[in-house]
């Protein structure tokens, strides 16, 4: 535990933070993880989820959660995926 008073309030606020960053980080997990099991079964619903998690990581990359190359190359991946199913179709 810190023992200076300062020291201890930013121990407090980097426990707020940590739980508002992994908060982020796990729904952006489950929807790339949802999206990509809509791409797999060639679900009708991929492309609006794939909108969705594509919002998602661009405002996570906003607040500083994950940096943008990381958003830019998750969402990459995400839309090559995508585009692969419409021409399979």
């Amino acid at each position: 535990m810190p023992n200076i008073k300062s020291a201890a309030k930013e121990y407090r606020k980097n426990i707020k933070r940590r739980a508002f960053n992994n908060n982020i980080e796990v729904s952006i997990k489950d929807l790339i993880k949802k999206s990509h099991k809509a791409i797999e079964a060639k679900d009708a619903k991929a492309a609006e989820l794939v909108r969705l998690t594509m919002k998602a990581l661009d405002k996570a990359a906003q607040k500083g959660v994950i940096k943008k190359n990381t958003a830019a190359r998750r969402k990459s991946r995400l839309n090559l995926r995508l585009n692969k199913m419409k021409k399979a179709k």
